[in-house]
């Protein structure tokens, strides 16, 4: 709708705020648009609740043995000897 005042003439939606309004209230509606199709989307999906028996043990089989060849390297003698002299020279610099 144009409106002419003293010669200028503007169109209301076009006002900065009408233009502010509008682009919010798309926003809005996209937003709505969007959770609706994730919403609809999820409800007919299964929700992964976590490892299924097999990948579980798997799993713990592979934790296992990666923690007994840490200990395995750990408990080398080159290894404490190392992280011996690590922590004296550590102490050496503290005190």
């Amino acid at each position: 709708m144009n409106v002419k005042t003293k010669g200028i003439s503007w169109t209301r939606a076009t006002t900065a705020k009408a233009k502010r309004a509008r682009g919010a209230e798309r926003l809005r509606e996209a937003a709505a648009r969007a959770a609706r199709v994730l919403a609809e989307q999820g409800a007919g999906r299964r929700a992964d609740a976590g490892m299924s028996t097999a990948e579980y043990a798997v799993g713990t089989i592979a934790a296992c043995g990666f923690a007994g060849l840490l200990f395995k390297v750990v408990t080398s003698p080159d290894v404490q000897q190392m992280l011996s002299s690590l922590v004296q020279k550590a102490l050496a610099l503290a005190g």
